[in-house]
């Protein structure tokens, strides 16, 4: 018997002497009661890489307000009525790039020394779920607690090997400055109209851009430019706003997507787009990466392409450290789309393979979606608002933001199967965008990106990438090798 098993055993018979408060009744509005589910007073760890909270109750608050005060009593009730304790806390064994391999070591020793589900990264996914790192999860996953798109991302074989529960949080959004808008003599209430009426286009968004763009003192150069930002998150918006994706599954492997006509239309218009874009060799060549915070906090600028959590952040998020008033749309859709969709990048919770029974397994999985269930008497459709309305104005809140948070605008971003997405994409793509057409471009990728599939799918191994990356290392160094001699032999005198 695993040591787990032992573990149950003697706390049961533990219990058995003492008394233990179990909760008879189920509440209104509480989840149905799972019979059979009894822990024996042990511990279930919700295993992360931020929380602070090493038990259960010590983060609670002295003097909770109301909502507050409905959860800590909907979890006090769930930990007596299931005879355990549940606590949320950083794993001491690994951090936010430490715990895969962390979760490989306790699925390699096949045992844990504690009931308990991980969280992982996105980036992450892909290796566990390839080399059978994971368990299943054995329970109906079909209530709105669930994130499909990461349900989706996690699937293999028919079997959901990763869950998230929780809210959407939007990706990629277009801010903008309302005075460089005045300026131009753009209603910045027009872009809100077209945004809620699904007329928020393309198009639409070239048009604004083409206005705004002005050379106040005909030096050749703009002094109010029409956008600004991540040029990674303008590719991801361009991509997967026009409906595109990079890689999907086929026939149940997954196979390369962006040669497809939308994807490749999305990668054009990223390319198409640069021109009203400041770059950074011209206004920081020695600037950090993330120059363009500062170029948009000048407000010379009258868009920015960034994520929600650059407006609707703490405190110091982007937006919120600006001295001029914005608002924020969704990312244009392109002319392929049917709606506002944007890559999704959702944490992960997966249960470690090989270490529990499975009935523990089923167990663990039962009290998450149980520690997970949307608080009872909080109403879900106005939770997410808090206190939003006091830095954005009513129409980010109202339009933008409750567009974006509904989960089937959230696509499956299946570069994670690969890797991050600056390994598997940047010098192949994302970085490479001026080498030649999106066809091209994607033509001079297909085999790498083809040998990264075929190790995920089990047709190749690891050792065998590390080989063919090591032998395109050597050829890549020949030819350049083979170029600069014949360059030395060309500026050589002639004897």
């Amino acid at each position: 018997m695993k040591k787990i098993m032992a573990l149950v055993l003697a706390a049961l018979m533990l219990l058995g002497c003492c008394s233990f408060a179990v909760a008879e009744d189920v509440p209104e509005g509480y989840p149905a009661k799972i019979e059979g589910l009894d822990l024996g007073g042990q511990t279930v760890y919700i295993y992360d890489w931020w929380s602070n909270d090493d038990e259960a109750h010590s983060s609670r608050k002295a003097d909770p307000d109301e909502e507050e005060q409905l959860l800590y009593e909907y979890r006090d009730w769930l930990e007596a009525t299931y005879n355990c304790k549940i606590v949320n806390c950083a794993w001491d064994k690994g951090g936010w790039a430490e715990s895969p391999q962390e979760l490989a070591n306790m699925v390699n020793d096949g045992h844990a020394d504690q009931l308990c589900c991980i969280v992982i990264d996105p980036n992450f996914a892909g290796g566990p779920l390839a080399n059978g790192l994971l368990e299943p999860w054995d329970i109906d996953l079909s209530g709105s607690q669930w994130l499909t798109s990461v349900s989706d991302l996690m699937t293999k074989d028919g079997k959901v090997y990763g869950v998230f529960a929780g809210d959407q949080e939007p990706r990629e959004e277009i801010f903008f400055n309302k005075k460089v808008l005045e300026d131009a003599g753009i209603d910045y209430n027009e872009i809100y109209d077209l945004a809620e009426k699904g007329e928020w286009t393309w198009a639409a968004f070239e048009g604004y851009m083409e206005k705004v763009l002005q050379d106040t003192d005909n030096d050749g150069i703009y002094d109010i430019w029409a956008l600004t930002g991540n040029g990674d998150r303008l590719f991801r918006g361009c991509v997967y706003g026009n409906g595109g994706t990079l890689f999907d599954m086929v026939d149940g492997k997954l196979a390369i997507t962006a040669d497809s006509d939308k994807t490749l239309k999305g990668i054009k218009q990223r390319q198409d787009w640069d021109r009203f874009m400041p770059q950074k060799a011209d206004f920081a060549p020695d600037g950090e990466w993330n120059w363009f915070e500062g170029f948009w906090k000048q407000g010379t600028t009258a868009f920015f392409v960034g994520q929600n959590y650059e407006g609707f952040g703490d405190e110091s998020c982007l937006m919120r450290s600006c001295d001029f008033e914005w608002g924020c749309v969704p990312f244009p859709k392109g002319p392929d789309a049917d709606d506002y969709y944007y890559a999704a990048v959702n944490n992960i919770v997966v249960v470690p393979a090989k270490c529990y029974d499975a009935d523990t397994v089923k167990a663990i999985e039962q009290i998450y979606a149980l520690y997970t269930y949307p608080t009872p008497g909080i109403d879900p459709e106005t939770s997410w608002i808090g206190d939003k309305y006091t830095f954005a104005d009513e129409k980010a809140v109202d339009i933008t933001f409750a567009t974006l948070r509904d989960p089937k605008r959230a696509v499956g971003n299946k570069t994670y199967l690969l890797g991050d997405e600056n390994t598997v994409l940047g010098s192949t793509l994302m970085w490479n965008l001026g080498s030649g057409t999106p066809a091209e471009i994607v033509e001079a990728a297909r085999e790498v990106w083809q040998f990264r599939c075929d190790v995920f799918n089990g047709d190749k191994t690891n050792a065998d990438f590390e080989e063919y990356q090591e032998q395109k290392q050597k050829e890549a160094e020949e030819a350049a090798a083979a170029a600069a001699a014949a360059e030395e032999a060309e500026e050589a005198p002639a004897e």
